[in-house]
């Protein structure tokens, strides 16, 4: 794969799309689940999204259902839960695979750009976090403990790329 744009992903609705619509912008790019300890993520996510998107940052959520089944829903259920809870207004995608055989290929090229503890590519858990610059370099890697409102310098920095 030449370029994280051209990465196929799906979208909550089954568009299969690349991420190319995204090119120039900063992107945060989280594996998310809506019954999970780090799930209120999602009010610093959208924070930070509506702080920074007029300067052309975006979040991206892919929900996950790898870890402790804690994404069960389907995607109108998981859309609607993130809107009505969280008044999530980033783009969520359709419930992927992060690791194993199955894995997203957007989460397969993130994670062979920026490993993990000790070299690991493996995603240990939801809500871990990729910086993505304007040009589409992952500059890091967050654990899912990170939370959203201690990104806000690097996303600034990010911005300044």
């Amino acid at each position: 794969m030449a370029s994280i744009f051209e990465i196929q992903v799906q979208t909550a609705d089954g568009e299969t799309k690349t991420l190319g619509e995204y090119r120039g912008q900063v992107m945060l790019i989280v594996n998310t689940a809506s019954k999970c300890g780090f799930t209120p993520q999602y009010k610093g996510l959208e924070a930070l999204y509506r702080k920074y998107a007029s300067q052309g940052f975006v979040v991206l959520g892919f929900p996950c259902n790898q870890f402790g089944a804690q994404e069960p829903g389907d995607a109108a259920e998981i859309q609607n839960f993130c809107s009505l809870t969280y008044d999530v207004t980033f783009p969520l995608f359709a419930k992927i695979d992060v690791n194993g055989p199955e894995a997203a290929p957007i989460f397969q090229y993130l994670k062979t750009a920026a490993k993990g503890l000790l070299g690991s590519e493996a995603i240990k858990w939801n809500f871990t976090k990729f910086l993505v610059d304007r040009h589409g370099k992952v500059l890091e890697r967050y654990a899912p403990t990170t939370t959203p409102e201690s990104l806000e310098k690097d996303v600034e920095a990010a911005l300044q790329l």
